[in-house]
């Protein structure tokens, strides 16, 4: 795909996600929504649906030509996405419980996905009118009312002996996590709600690590991996092996870890036990 072609898209999807960003948060701000869970027992809202119904809406009239799968629509057998060389991702709201306990940490996730690699990551914090985004091989970025700049993973003055900062579910246990880390290493916990503001963090050295327990699904991780991988660190599954995107009949994620400084021995810090999700 062309550079200028993946730098057009990137721009209908930066205002596809902001669009539908601000119309949740209006429906966030009046409480005006319904809550109902789907059968995995997850909740969903109908500001979830109107999202959905928003990015897909502009996508489909300015990109027909490249295929959608979202979180709240139906997406196919693999036998009939498998061809697909290229692919729009949406979580239309990532931490929908965040959304109906109030927190504000919820945001809208579109991502690109080439040759079943994401190559286009777009994550809008509506509460913070904040927007990260990136283009594989062009770096991670930050715009908010604050601030426009690229962003990077925090480099550890010392790999070995640095405290790390762990971002943390505000709806986990820290004793989960905890199990799951090395007793050698100093912590220091940052509460978070939703799984990609948590990534995002990560991406702009606010945390250090991230273990995400339970049922997610592909479109949990594309934009956050997208823009992780290009701010200097790395989401893997538990086993350090890599996450895969539109390769098997369920679109389920294993536990994943998403992790900053490459120069840190991840592996001899993270410790999954089996059992504990």
């Amino acid at each position: 795909m062309p550079t200028e072609d993946l730098q057009a898209l990137l721009e209908i999807a930066k205002r596809a996600a902001i669009k539908a960003g601000k119309v949740v948060l209006d429906i966030y701000n009046s409480g005006d929504f319904t809550s109902y869970q789907k059968d995995d027992d997850s909740p969903v809202t109908t500001a979830d649906y109107k999202a959905n119904e928003i990015i897909m809406d502009i996508l489909l009239k300015e990109t027909p030509h490249i295929p959608i799968m979202s979180e709240e629509t139906e997406s196919g057998p693999l036998s009939e996405r498998k061809h697909w060389q290229r692919y729009w991702l949406l979580d239309p709201i990532d931490g929908t419980q965040e959304f109906i306990a109030r927190s504000g940490d919820f945001a809208v996730n579109i991502a690109l996905i080439e040759n079943n690699v994401p190559v286009l990551g777009i994550i809008y914090w509506p509460a913070g009118d904040t927007l990260y985004y990136a283009q594989k091989d062009y770096g991670a970025f930050k715009e908010s009312p604050a601030e426009s700049k690229q962003i990077n993973v925090r480099a550890f003055d010392d790999a070995e002996k640095d405290v790390i900062m762990i971002a943390i579910s505000r709806r986990q246990a820290r004793e989960k996590v905890m199990n799951c880390m090395s007793a050698e290493r100093t912590y220091q916990s940052v509460p978070l709600g939703s799984c990609s503001l948590k990534a995002c963090f990560i991406a702009e050295g606010k945390a250090d690590v991230f273990l995400r327990f339970g049922v997610t699904g592909e479109w949990d991780t594309g934009a956050s991996q997208c823009i992780v991988t290009e701010a200097g660190g790395s989401i893997l599954a538990h086993d350090f092996s890599p996450l895969s995107y539109n390769k098997r009949e369920e679109l389920t994620n294993p536990d994943f870890i998403v992790m900053g400084d490459q120069h840190v021995d991840w592996t001899s810090i993270v410790k999954y036990r089996t059992g504990n999700s």
